[in-house]
This record gives C-alpha cells, structure tokens and sequence, in this order.
C-alpha cells in the first residue's frame, strides 16, 4: 500500500502553512493573485480555513441547485504531486443521472459527444457537449460494456450479452472483430483500447455471462485473458492470462507500458485487488507482469479498480469502488504507483475517460449516474 491514509501530515502540514498564508494574504492589499489563491484552495485549506465538515460533505446537493463552494472538498489531494492538477475553481457535476450500471465511457471528437452504455438496460447514451442533451444512441446494443473510438472514428464496443467485440463501421453496418479463440466463444469482453498501429487490445473477464442482468448467464469456456486484434489482418493474439479477471485497461503515453485493473476478488478469494502492468513489446507482445498499485486505501478499506485511464504525464486515473464514502470514485496514481488524489463520488464508480473540446475534462460514470469535473492535465489518448 501506497500512502497513509487520506491526508499524510507532511501535507496536512504544508496546507496549514498555506491557509496561512492564504489568511495573510487576504488581509493584506492583494498581494496574492487569484491564480496563487487557486493554486494553495486544495481540500486541507478548505477544511482548515472553512471548516467543512464531513457531515456537510454528505449532504452535498448533487441536483446542483445548491452549489458548491469552491475549492470542491470532494476533489481530494494525498499528495502534493497531485495539487497541480486540481482547479480551485471548478465542481464535480452529475450531467444524468437515470442508469442502472452505466460503463464504457468514450468521447468522440469530431461529433463532441460523450458515449457510454447503460449495460442491463442494453442501451448506449449520448451526451451533447453543446447544450448538455441526454438520448438513447443504441438501442438494442448486445449489452455492451467498454467503449471505444479507433483512429478513423468508428465506435468499437465490447458486447457482454453477444460475447463479442464489434465495430461499426461508416456505412453503419457492424464488423465482428472477435468472438471466439480456439474454437470456443469468449467469456464476455470487458473493456479495449486502439493502438495508432490500429490493434485492439481488450479484455475477456467474463461478468457479463455470469449473470441474466448483465447479458445472457452461460458457462465460461476459457481462461480470463487479455487480447489483441491485429488492425490490418484481424488476426486475434493472446497477449497474457497471469492474471485473475482482467478488467479496465490502457495504455502509458508513449504505448511502452500497458496497465490492467485486476477484478479477481469478486470471484477468487485469493486474488489481490491491485492494477497490473506490463511492458509492450514490439507494440505486439506483453512481457514482465507485475503489480502497478494496491487498491487497498490504509484506513478506509479494500475496493477494486475497474475502468482506467492515462494522462498526458503517465498518471493513472482509476475507477473505484465496493467501499463506501470516502472510498468510491476514481482514485489517481502516479507513474510510479504512489495514490496521489481521489475524486469522491456518491456511488461506485464503474469507468473514466477524459474528454471535452481540450481533452482536460474527466468524464466518470456511476452506477446510476454521468458525472464530470475539468482537471489541469489531459487525456494521453484518443478516448
């Protein structure tokens, strides 16, 4: 485990440092410059300057009627690393709330529209940039789970219901990518990424044959793994099966590293709840397996990532959940493992992607929810 605890007292010490100079400041006759406020507002200033409690916390209205005082106290910093990327200025916000298990979010640049599934609905929203509508995009939609774009914009979906992973290509028609390996059918495909080769690599944990909610409830016939489909032939590799239930995945910026949130748990007892990573070999081949981050937060409990992402600096953007408050939301890590921040959710977070016209906005979906919040980084991939 990385970290103790939520707020580590060399942090808090430096947050009471800047309360005070905060204080200081705003006495004075603006010497402080409202970039510099914003800068030192993280989370310890709030609580020490402005008193909110827990108590106020859990009363947040997330409706937005009533707004947040900024800094949002929900927008967590565990480390200093992360204060650069936390704006002072700006509030998690529900942009739809109306799913049963909402996943795979994906954003799409040229119709500047968020994507994502609504998977025992066996429906896809879409939610418009521009004026913030809701609507079905798909529907029936094979109980899809991850979302993707590739490098031509067509959607990729992982279908739990089909047990498939599908493209839809241009003309509208649907494209099979993967259904089977070896002569027997995938357990249910999770979650994919493109590579620029124009590979897909996705994963097979099977939930979605587990149960009738999530797809259709069948036997598992193989190994949980991880796989690539190659962009230009469609020949479909095993890249590695050392892992328990492979779930979210993505790549580091520069595509030499891919990371793997673990799910095992909720099956195998004996299945550490972490975030895997490997090297790229070649930009084919997977080697070296081994453990990025534990999802164990000291003091708080033992959830699990799911959905992943990574951002331009190669910190890792985690959904999270299965705890509770104080726990559930999408937890940040940097690249070498250490929890840097959380944003705190109301509800499990199930996946995340960074979207909007500047690629800085964190879209996360809950489980009954669509939520988002503008972060000073970028996404380091296309969706």
């Amino acid at each position: 485990m990385h970290g103790q605890g939520r707020f580590p007292l060399r942090y808090l010490e430096t947050e009471k440092e800047n309360c005070s100079v905060t204080k200081q400041a705003n006495s004075s006759s603006g010497a402080s410059s409202r970039r510099s406020f914003l800068t030192a507002a993280t989370l310890g200033s709030a609580m020490l300057c402005w008193g909110l409690t827990p108590e106020a916390r859990a009363q947040r209205d997330w409706s937005g009627e009533t707004p947040v005082r900024y800094p949002d106290p929900d927008i967590v910093v565990i480390d200093p690393r992360f204060a650069k990327y936390k704006l002072g200025n700006t509030p998690i916000q529900r942009l739809h709330q109306g799913t049963l298990w909402a996943e795979g979010p994906a954003w799409n640049a040229v119709g500047r529209y968020l994507l994502w599934s609504d998977i025992p609905n066996d429906r896809q929203m879409r939610w418009l940039e521009e004026d913030g509508h809701v609507s079905v995009f798909r529907q029936p939609a094979g109980n899809s789970n991850g979302n993707t774009f590739d490098w031509e914009g067509r959607q990729i979906a992982c279908e739990h219901g089909n047990r498939r992973v599908v493209r839809y290509e241009h003309n509208g028609k649907l494209t099979v990518l993967a259904s089977e390996w070896q002569g027997k059918p995938l357990n249910a495909p999770n979650d994919a990424v493109v590579h620029p080769d124009g590979d897909i690599w996705f994963t097979d944990p099977g939930y979605g044959s587990l149960m009738n909610y999530e797809g259709n409830k069948g036997t598992l016939h193989l190994k949980e793994a991880i796989y690539r489909v190659d962009g230009k032939t469609g020949v479909m590799s095993m890249v590695a099966d050392d892992i328990y239930k492979p779930n979210g995945l993505c790549f580091s910026p520069d595509y030499g590293k891919l990371y793997v949130a673990d799910t095992g748990a909720t099956h195998y007892p004996e299945a550490p709840r972490v975030i895997k990573v490997w090297d790229v070999v070649d930009n084919k081949k997977l080697e070296k397996g081994r453990e990025f981050t534990s999802m164990v937060l000291s003091g708080v409990g033992a959830g699990l990532a799911d959905g992943i992402r990574a951002d331009v600096d190669g910190n890792v953007w985690a959904s999270a959940g299965w705890v509770g408050a104080g726990y559930d939301g999408v937890h940040i890590f940097a690249s070498d493992g250490v929890r840097i921040g959380q944003i705190r959710l109301p509800e499990i977070c199930s996946n995340v992607c960074f979207g909007g016209t500047k690629r800085n906005r964190l879209f996360m979906t809950g489980s009954q929810s669509l939520y988002s919040v503008y972060v000073e980084t970028q996404g380091a991939h296309i969706s």
